[in-house]
């Protein structure tokens, strides 16, 4: 089952049908979608398979990556989500999106923070990852904000969007949160 976490100023929880139309009007904004998976064209129906393909029920099954929301406590506004992928028994990486109206308001490294928190005292993971574009600078800075090291810089490693592209990859380690 996936968990509902609580904050001061929000509720982390698995992604819900009445979700979707906001979840996917932010995925198909230019300046969210530039350094994601998913193009400008995200719609509604890709939300719909995306929900429609995972399994909470299951939650934490290795191998498999799920989306929670990030939402207001009282109001349910979806201010973004965390993509949560369980590498191994061990090991998990995860991401984040915000939509642009809520960037830059502390919502993203509450929402990461509280997400470690679970990972490793609830979960009892030992290594947690974050890949991020090179010239994604915001993701860079949050997570160097929450502590992660950079282990590594791939160069050209991924055929992106048209073009070769640089990441990053951050890890954290249990003993280190």
């Amino acid at each position: 089952m996936s968990p509902e976490l609580i904050t001061e100023h929000f509720i982390i929880r698995a992604l819900a049908p009445n979700d979707l139309l906001a979840f996917s009007q932010y995925r198909s904004m230019p300046e969210v979608a530039q350094y994601q998976s998913w193009g400008e064209d995200y719609s509604l129906s890709d939300a719909k398979a995306l929900l429609e393909g995972t399994d909470y029920a299951h939650f934490g099954q290795e191998g498999h990556w799920y989306q929670l929301a990030i939402a207001d406590r009282e109001s349910e506004v979806l201010f973004g989500d965390l993509a949560v992928h369980f590498i191994d028994e061990q090991q998990v990486e995860i991401g984040f999106t915000l939509a642009p109206q809520y960037q830059g308001k502390g919502i993203a490294c509450e929402a990461v923070n509280t997400l470690l928190a679970y990972l490793f005292n609830t979960l009892n993971k030992h290594r947690v990852i974050a890949i991020t574009d090179t010239k994604n600078r915001p993701s860079c800075q949050l997570v160097e904000r929450l502590n992660f090291r950079k282990e590594a810089h791939f160069m050209q490693n991924v055929f992106f969007k048209g073009a070769w592209g640089d990441e990053y990859v951050y890890a954290m380690l249990k003993s280190e949160y």
